[in-house]
């Protein structure tokens, strides 16, 4: 098991970062919000997750222990993958997820791409007494920062499985709502994900 990679960002993509360890590149799929704190040429250490399947080795990079550990367990659920895992992780920070499972609020995890009425009750029935505490306040989405809102949603759209066209139409649909001061990014990617709903 890879539990942790340090080295230097030689790469990045859409949905993924590329970091040098011991001479060898290594392929790390990311959510946007991970890697908007990622730079090319500087040294990074992402928590890990390996995700091995007949036909791949697949491995997942949070920036810290505590969100690698949710996306662990999120995938203990029925129906649950990594894919799916990292996109409720691209949405909501692990906070918000928690405090969404221990509260039954299927409206905030049904707003994850790929999950619908009954797989967000399902999240809640088997993992709301596995969760772990709830802090106080905990609210909000996953932060995807750098960069102007548009490029950032953008990202994050991809990110989550949609193409640059369907992404490039739904920023468009958003800029036009916004008037006066710029909601926070997360305000507007959960108004992008309403948009196109659960089309790919």
């Amino acid at each position: 098991m890879i539990a942790s990679v340090r080295g230097v960002v030689t790469a990045t993509g859409p949905d993924h970062a590329v970091i040098e360890v011991g001479g060898v590149g290594l392929a790390v799929q990311c959510a946007p919000g991970t890697l908007a704190d990622l730079r090319v040429g500087q040294p990074a250490r992402l928590a890990t997750s390996l995700v091995v399947r007949e036909d791949s080795l697949t491995l997942y990079g949070f920036a810290d222990d505590d969100a690698k550990a949710l996306f662990e367990l999120l995938q203990t659920a029925s129906g649950v993958g990594p894919r799916l895992a990292q996109a409720v992780l691209a949405v909501h920070t692990p906070d918000a997820v928690r405090k969404a499972i221990a509260n039954a609020d299927t409206a905030a995890l049904t707003r994850v791409p790929g999950i619908g009425k009954k797989g967000a009750e399902r999240l809640v029935l088997e993992l709301r007494d596995r969760i772990g505490p709830v802090p106080v306040g905990a609210d909000g989405a996953a932060g995807v920062t750098g960069g102007s809102w548009p490029d950032q949603v953008r990202q994050a759209l991809i990110g989550l499985g949609w193409t640059a066209g369907q992404a490039d139409q739904a920023v468009a649909a958003v800029a036009e709502t916004v008037d006066g001061p710029t909601p926070p990014v997360p305000v507007l990617l959960k108004q992008a994900i309403r948009l196109l709903g659960r089309t790919r």
